[in-house]
């Protein structure tokens, strides 16, 4: 049996789906990791050293001419139709195609149609960007907990019977890569998480990243570990990267993009969260903390299901009030931890054992159907 995975975005999502692909491996399964980011083949290996396995098998997914000339656009859904065109004879000769990122349901409109096509979700968040139609296409659908398969239920999304609850193939891969970790600052506080979206009608980093750099460099309380999506910088020249990284200060971390913006280091290492709308949320309520959310748009979010996690802490909308939200927040947390404790379970459901091998061993499971 031979399955692809497919990596048609950014390196970041390989932390997904690696952990599946070495499962299947070790059941005899051929793996081939397929790609777009130059730099997915080093987050790979990372992986596989951190869960014993060979070396990865890697192919550079094939851009024509045209394809190319797309890639530095805005125009990232025509980016993608046309990578999945220029690899249709590659792929169509696998038995099933893994995809972390639900536009690879194109992949039918390209004419690649002898592989299953099987979708494992990169996050666990609210939005209704994870809920769109296109998710219908896929044969088979892993979800993580019970939140996202009532929502995808609800919305026709997935089957009875091709799919299955899993847990986070994330946070078990993370959980294998920060064993090691070194204290991250070295004098030892309670360390605050600023961890916006990338988008610029959701986010707060433009609003709030200077006032939060001025306010923590004033105060000797907290640490302050700013680390956006790494999506934020995506287009960002490494010397407007280098000028962020360098407004970190002893007790602050400004992080534009490094392995510890996605291996959850961060999510781990941190006492309180403060956000907007990112699905990060999630993973770090694994372990249920404090957090605080920012309303920097002035959005009407209580009976908003994009904004669900918006009830699991206290919600800000001025940047001068966010200090003191913040030192407010762990005398707050009994407000919303047993919500904080649901939200979990829902999430992750199930977290006894490996989520990589239930996912494999579903696969399998599916794939056997003939």
């Amino acid at each position: 049996m031979e399955v692809a995975f497919i990596y048609i975005a950014e390196a970041y999502q390989c932390y997904h789906g690696a952990a599946i692909a070495i499962e299947l491996a070790k059941r005899g399964v051929s793996i081939t990791n397929f790609y777009a980011d130059p730099g997915t083949p080093r987050h790979l290996q990372r992986i596989h050293d951190a869960f014993g396995a060979p070396a990865p098998q890697t192919v550079r997914l094939v851009e024509s001419f045209v394809t190319r000339s797309l890639r530095g656009l805005k125009y990232l859904g025509v980016f993608k139709h046309r990578v999945l065109r220029d690899n249709r004879d590659a792929l169509n000769r696998f038995d099933a195609i893994v995809s972390v990122e639900n536009t690879v349901a194109m992949a039918r409109d390209e004419g690649i149609e002898r592989p299953k096509l099987i979708y494992t979700p990169h996050g666990f968040g609210d939005r209704a960007y994870a809920f769109v139609p296109r998710v219908a296409v896929f044969d088979f659908v892993l979800v993580a907990g019970e939140k996202t398969e009532q929502r995808m239920l609800a919305n026709g999304l997935i089957r009875p019977g091709d799919y299955a609850l899993t847990g986070s193939v994330k946070l078990e891969t993370g959980a294998r890569l920060v064993r090691s970790e070194q204290p991250l600052f070295a004098v030892q506080r309670p360390t605050v998480l600023y961890n916006p979206h990338f988008d610029p009608k959701l986010t707060s980093w433009n609003r709030f990243i200077e006032p939060m750099l001025g306010d923590f460099g004033a105060q000797n309380e907290f640490n302050l570990i700013a680390a956006p999506h790494v999506k934020l910088f995506r287009r960002s020249s490494e010397a407007a990267k280098s000028r962020w990284g360098a407004r970190s200060t002893p007790s602050i971390i400004v992080d534009p993009g490094s392995d510890r913006s996605v291996d959850t280091t961060y999510l781990w290492s941190s006492d309180i969260y403060v956000g907007d709308s990112s699905s990060q949320v999630y993973e770090f309520l694994a372990r249920p903390r404090p957090c605080v959310f920012i309303n920097a748009h002035g959005v009407d979010w209580r009976d908003d299901p994009n904004y669900v996690h918006w009830h699991l802490g206290d919600v800000v909308s001025d940047p001068e009030r966010l200090m003191d939200t913040i030192r407010a927040a762990p005398e707050r947390h009994h407000l919303y931890a047993e919500r904080q404790e649901q939200a979990r379970r829902a999430t992750f459901g199930d977290e006894r054992g490996s989520p990589s091998m239930r996912a494999a061993e579903a696969i399998l499971e599916f794939l056997s159907r003939g």
